[in-house]
């Protein structure tokens, strides 16, 4: 079975959740934080929004240096913002997934950060690590911060709590 055939659905389910989720966010909440610690739903959100994007880079190169990124943030100022942020990202980092083939997917790509490599792996190891369970891990701290909120939390892998909401 090609790569493509395991990778693909489960990076649009993922996707679809997490856009699922995004949409609950009220303008007015963005600049809401739980603690001085946490960042704010408009910076979460963004950064959510992005990750898809990630997914172009780990295939169009073989490496990362965490010192040539630019690490300049943009905070949201809409939720229809980060959604369109979002999607564009989104549909990109899938139409570049679809056209690869499994020797791309096997190829390996390296993390390095101050001048050592932190680790290499086949770029669908990558891609499915640095995207994807990174998106799933901050769609829980936005379920969190959601529910601290008051809104009600989406079933996502099956029924919740607040499933009747």
């Amino acid at each position: 079975m090609p790569l493509n055939d395991a990778l693909l659905p489960e990076y649009d389910r993922e996707m679809a959740l997490t856009r699922r989720v995004m949409e609950q966010i009220a303008d007015t909440d963005l600049t809401w934080r739980p603690d001085e610690k946490s960042c704010t739903i408009g910076r979460l959100a963004n950064h959510m929004a992005d990750l898809p994007a990630w997914s172009l880079a780990i295939l169009e190169h073989s490496s990362f240096d965490l010192e040539s990124f630019p690490h300049g943030r943009t905070d949201a100022t809409s939720c229809a913002a980060v959604l369109e942020l979002f999607d564009r990202n989104a549909a990109a980092a899938r139409a570049a997934l679809a056209m690869r083939t499994d020797g791309e997917y096997l190829a390996r790509w390296t993390f390095r950060k101050e001048g050592r490599n932190v680790f290499s792996l086949p770029k669908a190891a990558v891609i499915r690590t640095m995207v994807m369970n990174h998106m799933i891990h901050h769609r829980g701290e936005l379920t969190v911060y959601l529910r601290l909120l008051g809104v009600p939390v989406l079933a996502l892998y099956g029924p919740g709590e607040d499933d009747s909401a």
